[in-house]
Protein backbone atom coordinates (compact mmCIF):
# COMPACT_ATOMS: atom_id res chain seq x y z
CA UNK A 1 0.00 0.00 0.00
CA UNK A 2 1.21 3.53 -1.13
CA UNK A 3 0.13 6.44 0.43
CA UNK A 4 0.79 10.32 0.05
CA UNK A 5 1.25 13.01 2.85
CA UNK A 6 0.31 16.50 1.43
CA UNK A 7 2.11 18.84 3.75
CA UNK A 8 3.69 15.60 5.07
CA UNK A 9 6.68 17.28 6.43
CA UNK A 10 5.01 19.68 8.76
CA UNK A 11 4.79 19.41 12.75
CA UNK A 12 1.44 16.73 12.46
CA UNK A 13 2.83 15.79 8.91
CA UNK A 14 5.68 13.99 10.27
CA UNK A 15 4.10 12.29 12.79
CA UNK A 16 1.62 10.69 10.13
CA UNK A 17 4.21 9.39 8.44
CA UNK A 18 6.25 7.58 11.09
CA UNK A 19 2.76 5.75 12.16
CA UNK A 20 2.56 4.91 8.23
CA UNK A 21 5.87 3.45 7.45
CA UNK A 22 5.40 1.93 11.09
CA UNK A 23 2.38 0.27 9.62
CA UNK A 24 4.40 -1.03 6.48
CA UNK A 25 3.08 1.08 3.96
CA UNK A 26 5.56 3.05 1.39
CA UNK A 27 4.70 6.95 1.73
CA UNK A 28 5.36 9.72 -0.56
CA UNK A 29 5.78 13.44 0.99
CA UNK A 30 5.12 16.20 -1.04
CA UNK A 31 5.97 19.74 0.43
CA UNK A 32 6.93 23.54 -0.35
CA UNK A 33 10.33 23.10 0.56
CA UNK A 34 12.87 22.41 -1.57
CA UNK A 35 14.33 19.83 0.35
CA UNK A 36 13.22 17.72 3.13
CA UNK A 37 13.61 19.07 6.82
CA UNK A 38 15.40 16.92 9.00
CA UNK A 39 12.99 15.73 11.29
CA UNK A 40 11.17 13.79 8.37
CA UNK A 41 11.99 10.04 8.48
CA UNK A 42 14.11 9.25 5.54
CA UNK A 43 12.39 6.04 4.53
CA UNK A 44 9.60 8.00 2.94
CA UNK A 45 10.19 9.70 -0.67
CA UNK A 46 10.40 13.17 -0.57
CA UNK A 47 9.58 15.68 -3.51
CA UNK A 48 9.22 19.35 -3.89
CA UNK A 49 6.06 20.02 -5.64
CA UNK A 50 2.71 22.16 -6.32
CA UNK A 51 0.49 19.95 -4.82
CA UNK A 52 -2.45 21.56 -6.57
CA UNK A 53 -1.35 20.76 -10.29
CA UNK A 54 -3.28 18.23 -12.20
CA UNK A 55 -0.71 17.09 -14.17
CA UNK A 56 1.29 16.36 -11.42
CA UNK A 57 -1.30 14.84 -9.63
CA UNK A 58 -2.23 12.11 -12.93
CA UNK A 59 2.10 11.69 -13.35
CA UNK A 60 3.69 11.78 -9.51
CA UNK A 61 0.39 9.68 -7.93
CA UNK A 62 0.05 6.74 -10.21
CA UNK A 63 1.23 4.71 -7.59
CA UNK A 64 -0.56 5.95 -5.09
CA UNK A 65 -3.55 4.27 -3.33
CA UNK A 66 -4.26 7.20 -0.57
CA UNK A 67 -3.84 10.83 0.09
CA UNK A 68 -3.85 12.36 3.08
CA UNK A 69 -3.96 16.08 2.57
CA UNK A 70 -2.45 18.51 5.48
CA UNK A 71 -1.02 20.99 3.72
CA UNK A 72 -2.03 24.59 4.68
CA UNK A 73 -0.51 28.06 4.33
CA UNK A 74 -1.90 30.06 6.24
CA UNK A 75 -3.15 30.19 10.46
CA UNK A 76 -6.11 31.77 11.86
CA UNK A 77 -3.90 35.27 13.03
CA UNK A 78 -2.08 35.61 9.31
CA UNK A 79 -5.65 34.68 7.73
CA UNK A 80 -7.24 37.68 9.90
CA UNK A 81 -4.26 40.26 8.66
CA UNK A 82 -5.01 38.54 4.95
CA UNK A 83 -8.15 37.17 4.35
CA UNK A 84 -7.29 37.77 0.42
CA UNK A 85 -4.20 35.91 0.49
CA UNK A 86 -6.05 32.70 2.89
CA UNK A 87 -8.04 31.83 0.23
CA UNK A 88 -5.77 32.19 -3.08
CA UNK A 89 -2.96 29.92 -1.54
CA UNK A 90 -5.23 27.19 -0.24
CA UNK A 91 -8.50 27.09 -1.76
CA UNK A 92 -7.50 26.65 -5.44
CA UNK A 93 -4.57 24.04 -4.54
CA UNK A 94 -7.16 22.08 -2.56
CA UNK A 95 -10.05 21.83 -5.22
CA UNK A 96 -7.25 21.66 -8.01
CA UNK A 97 -5.95 18.41 -6.08
CA UNK A 98 -9.67 17.25 -5.40
CA UNK A 99 -10.44 17.36 -9.20
CA UNK A 100 -7.23 15.71 -9.87
CA UNK A 101 -7.54 12.75 -7.50
CA UNK A 102 -10.54 12.27 -9.43
CA UNK A 103 -9.68 12.57 -12.83
CA UNK A 104 -7.31 9.83 -11.64
CA UNK A 105 -9.08 7.49 -10.52
CA UNK A 106 -8.56 4.17 -8.50
CA UNK A 107 -7.77 6.18 -4.98
CA UNK A 108 -8.91 3.81 -1.93
CA UNK A 109 -9.11 6.66 0.28
CA UNK A 110 -8.45 10.45 0.91
CA UNK A 111 -8.15 12.24 4.19
CA UNK A 112 -8.53 15.82 4.23
CA UNK A 113 -7.47 17.40 7.77
CA UNK A 114 -9.55 20.61 8.34
CA UNK A 115 -9.91 22.12 11.89
CA UNK A 116 -11.70 21.16 14.67
CA UNK A 117 -10.53 24.70 16.38
CA UNK A 118 -11.94 26.75 13.77
CA UNK A 119 -14.81 25.48 11.58
CA UNK A 120 -17.45 24.91 14.11
CA UNK A 121 -17.59 29.06 15.60
CA UNK A 122 -18.84 30.15 18.61
CA UNK A 123 -19.87 26.59 20.55
CA UNK A 124 -23.63 26.70 21.22
CA UNK A 125 -22.72 23.35 23.29
CA UNK A 126 -19.61 21.57 24.59
CA UNK A 127 -18.30 19.09 23.96
CA UNK A 128 -18.74 20.05 20.44
CA UNK A 129 -20.40 16.92 17.93
CA UNK A 130 -19.74 16.80 14.69
CA UNK A 131 -23.21 17.75 13.52
CA UNK A 132 -22.86 21.13 15.04
CA UNK A 133 -23.60 24.06 13.08
CA UNK A 134 -20.51 25.88 10.90
CA UNK A 135 -20.15 29.25 11.66
CA UNK A 136 -16.57 29.96 11.27
CA UNK A 137 -15.06 33.66 12.54
CA UNK A 138 -12.09 33.90 11.20
CA UNK A 139 -10.99 33.20 7.11
CA UNK A 140 -8.97 30.18 8.31
CA UNK A 141 -11.93 28.65 9.72
CA UNK A 142 -14.63 29.23 6.53
CA UNK A 143 -11.39 28.40 3.70
CA UNK A 144 -10.98 25.31 5.74
CA UNK A 145 -15.04 24.44 5.89
CA UNK A 146 -15.15 25.32 1.54
CA UNK A 147 -12.55 22.96 1.38
CA UNK A 148 -14.17 20.40 3.13
CA UNK A 149 -17.64 21.51 1.27
CA UNK A 150 -15.80 20.54 -2.21
CA UNK A 151 -14.12 17.15 -0.57
CA UNK A 152 -17.82 16.27 0.03
CA UNK A 153 -18.80 17.59 -3.29
CA UNK A 154 -16.37 15.28 -5.28
CA UNK A 155 -17.33 12.35 -2.79
CA UNK A 156 -21.09 12.96 -3.93
CA UNK A 157 -20.79 13.71 -7.47
CA UNK A 158 -17.52 12.08 -8.76
CA UNK A 159 -17.38 8.97 -6.33
CA UNK A 160 -14.38 10.48 -4.68
CA UNK A 161 -13.90 8.34 -1.64
CA UNK A 162 -13.44 11.68 0.73
CA UNK A 163 -13.04 11.79 4.17
CA UNK A 164 -12.27 14.52 6.48
CA UNK A 165 -11.34 14.86 10.14
CA UNK A 166 -11.24 17.78 12.29
CA UNK A 167 -8.35 17.84 14.94
CA UNK A 168 -8.41 20.32 17.78
CA UNK A 169 -5.30 21.99 19.36
CA UNK A 170 -2.17 19.19 18.60
CA UNK A 171 0.48 20.05 20.38
CA UNK A 172 3.69 17.98 21.41
CA UNK A 173 7.43 17.39 20.53
CA UNK A 174 8.08 18.92 17.05
CA UNK A 175 6.03 21.91 17.27
CA UNK A 176 7.71 24.88 16.57
CA UNK A 177 7.48 28.41 18.49
CA UNK A 178 6.79 31.43 16.81
CA UNK A 179 4.19 30.01 13.63
CA UNK A 180 1.48 32.44 14.82
CA UNK A 181 -0.50 29.38 16.70
CA UNK A 182 0.32 26.98 18.99
CA UNK A 183 0.22 28.09 22.14
CA UNK A 184 2.53 25.56 24.29
CA UNK A 185 5.53 25.62 22.04
CA UNK A 186 4.94 29.20 22.64
CA UNK A 187 4.79 29.56 26.06
CA UNK A 188 7.89 27.10 25.93
CA UNK A 189 9.80 28.85 23.71
CA UNK A 190 9.12 32.14 25.53
CA UNK A 191 10.05 30.99 28.95
CA UNK A 192 13.43 29.32 28.23
CA UNK A 193 14.02 32.62 26.13
CA UNK A 194 13.58 34.22 29.31
CA UNK A 195 10.92 36.44 27.99
CA UNK A 196 7.58 37.14 28.93
CA UNK A 197 4.65 34.52 27.74
CA UNK A 198 1.79 36.49 26.07
CA UNK A 199 -1.85 35.52 27.26
CA UNK A 200 -4.61 36.25 24.94
CA UNK A 201 -7.56 36.03 26.62
CA UNK A 202 -7.00 34.23 29.73
CA UNK A 203 -9.61 32.48 31.30
CA UNK A 204 -11.75 33.54 28.71
CA UNK A 205 -10.21 30.98 26.22
CA UNK A 206 -10.94 27.39 26.87
CA UNK A 207 -9.12 24.86 24.67
CA UNK A 208 -8.93 20.91 23.47
CA UNK A 209 -5.18 19.77 23.58
CA UNK A 210 -4.54 16.41 22.53
CA UNK A 211 -1.64 15.32 22.12
CA UNK A 212 0.38 15.38 18.55
CA UNK A 213 0.87 11.55 18.55
CA UNK A 214 -2.92 10.78 19.04
CA UNK A 215 -3.61 13.25 16.61
CA UNK A 216 -1.80 11.13 14.06
CA UNK A 217 -3.52 8.03 15.17
CA UNK A 218 -6.41 9.45 14.50
CA UNK A 219 -5.69 10.34 11.22
CA UNK A 220 -4.61 7.14 10.34
CA UNK A 221 -7.81 5.33 11.92
CA UNK A 222 -9.88 7.46 9.88
CA UNK A 223 -7.73 6.56 6.63
CA UNK A 224 -7.87 2.78 7.76
CA UNK A 225 -11.45 2.08 8.88
CA UNK A 226 -13.09 5.92 8.65
CA UNK A 227 -16.10 6.30 6.19
CA UNK A 228 -15.81 7.95 3.08
CA UNK A 229 -18.21 10.86 3.04
CA UNK A 230 -18.30 11.38 6.92
CA UNK A 231 -16.01 14.00 9.11
CA UNK A 232 -14.45 12.75 12.25
CA UNK A 233 -13.28 15.03 15.40
CA UNK A 234 -10.08 14.06 16.92
CA UNK A 235 -9.37 15.58 20.55
CA UNK A 236 -9.43 14.70 23.75
CA UNK A 237 -12.84 16.07 25.16
CA UNK A 238 -11.72 18.02 27.80
CA UNK A 239 -11.41 21.73 27.86
CA UNK A 240 -8.71 23.31 30.01
CA UNK A 241 -8.14 27.76 29.47
CA UNK A 242 -5.19 29.01 28.50
CA UNK A 243 -4.17 30.44 32.24
CA UNK A 244 -4.58 26.69 33.11
CA UNK A 245 -2.17 25.15 30.91
CA UNK A 246 0.13 28.09 32.32
CA UNK A 247 0.40 27.06 35.00
CA UNK A 248 1.10 23.83 34.51
CA UNK A 249 4.15 24.88 31.82
CA UNK A 250 5.02 27.54 35.07
CA UNK A 251 5.25 24.51 37.28
CA UNK A 252 7.73 22.76 35.12
CA UNK A 253 9.78 25.70 34.94
CA UNK A 254 10.18 26.12 38.17
CA UNK A 255 10.99 22.63 38.63
CA UNK A 256 13.90 23.73 36.58
CA UNK A 257 14.93 26.90 38.35
CA UNK A 258 12.98 29.30 35.78
CA UNK A 259 10.82 31.95 36.47
CA UNK A 260 7.50 32.58 33.77
CA UNK A 261 6.57 36.18 33.70
CA UNK A 262 2.92 36.91 31.44
CA UNK A 263 1.63 39.78 29.39
CA UNK A 264 -2.31 39.37 29.53
CA UNK A 265 -3.59 41.19 26.78
CA UNK A 266 -7.40 41.15 25.73
CA UNK A 267 -9.35 38.29 23.65
CA UNK A 268 -8.73 38.65 20.22
CA UNK A 269 -11.85 39.35 17.06
CA UNK A 270 -11.28 35.91 15.74
CA UNK A 271 -10.73 33.47 18.82
CA UNK A 272 -13.50 31.44 19.54
CA UNK A 273 -14.34 31.33 23.16
CA UNK A 274 -14.40 27.84 23.89
CA UNK A 275 -13.71 24.69 21.76
CA UNK A 276 -14.17 21.47 23.32
CA UNK A 277 -14.83 18.15 21.22
CA UNK A 278 -16.76 15.50 21.44
CA UNK A 279 -15.21 12.51 20.03
CA UNK A 280 -17.40 9.45 20.00
CA UNK A 281 -17.80 8.97 16.81
CA UNK A 282 -14.24 8.44 15.74
CA UNK A 283 -13.85 6.09 18.88
CA UNK A 284 -16.95 3.94 17.84
CA UNK A 285 -16.61 3.62 14.08
CA UNK A 286 -12.73 3.31 14.09
CA UNK A 287 -11.44 2.22 17.26
CA UNK A 288 -9.14 5.33 18.10
CA UNK A 289 -8.89 5.66 21.08
CA UNK A 290 -6.50 9.02 22.80
CA UNK A 291 -3.56 7.21 24.61
CA UNK A 292 -1.36 10.22 25.71
CA UNK A 293 -2.66 12.29 28.68
CA UNK A 294 -2.61 16.32 29.04
CA UNK A 295 0.44 16.16 31.65
CA UNK A 296 2.20 13.22 30.29
CA UNK A 297 2.25 15.31 26.83
CA UNK A 298 3.35 18.23 28.46
CA UNK A 299 6.13 17.08 30.45
CA UNK A 300 6.94 15.46 27.05
CA UNK A 301 6.92 18.15 24.91
CA UNK A 302 8.55 20.32 27.98
CA UNK A 303 11.76 17.84 27.96
CA UNK A 304 12.07 17.86 24.10
CA UNK A 305 12.83 21.33 24.31
CA UNK A 306 14.98 21.80 26.81
CA UNK A 307 17.31 19.05 25.54
CA UNK A 308 17.38 21.57 22.69
CA UNK A 309 15.39 20.39 19.84
CA UNK A 310 14.04 23.04 18.89
CA UNK A 311 15.49 26.29 17.75
CA UNK A 312 14.61 28.76 20.13
CA UNK A 313 15.99 32.05 18.23
CA UNK A 314 13.41 34.14 16.57
CA UNK A 315 12.24 32.82 13.11
CA UNK A 316 9.40 35.67 11.58
CA UNK A 317 5.85 34.22 11.28
CA UNK A 318 4.35 31.46 8.24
Amino acid sequence: MACCVIGGSGFIGCHVVDRLLAGGREVLVVGRRKEAPPRLDRRARYQCHDYGDKAFVAQALSGVDEVIDLAYSTVPKSSFDDPVYDITTNLPQAVNLLQGLADKGGIRKVVVVSSGGTVYGAALQVPVTEDHQTNPISPYGITKLAVERYAFMYHRLFDLPATVVRPSNAFGEGQLPDRGQGFIANAIAAILRNEPVTVFGGDQIVRDYVHVADVADGIVAVLERGRAGRCYNIGSGTGRTTNEVLALISGLAQRAGIRTTVEQRPLRGFDVPINVLDCRRIQTETGWAMKIGFEEGLERTWRWFVDGRANLSHSPNR
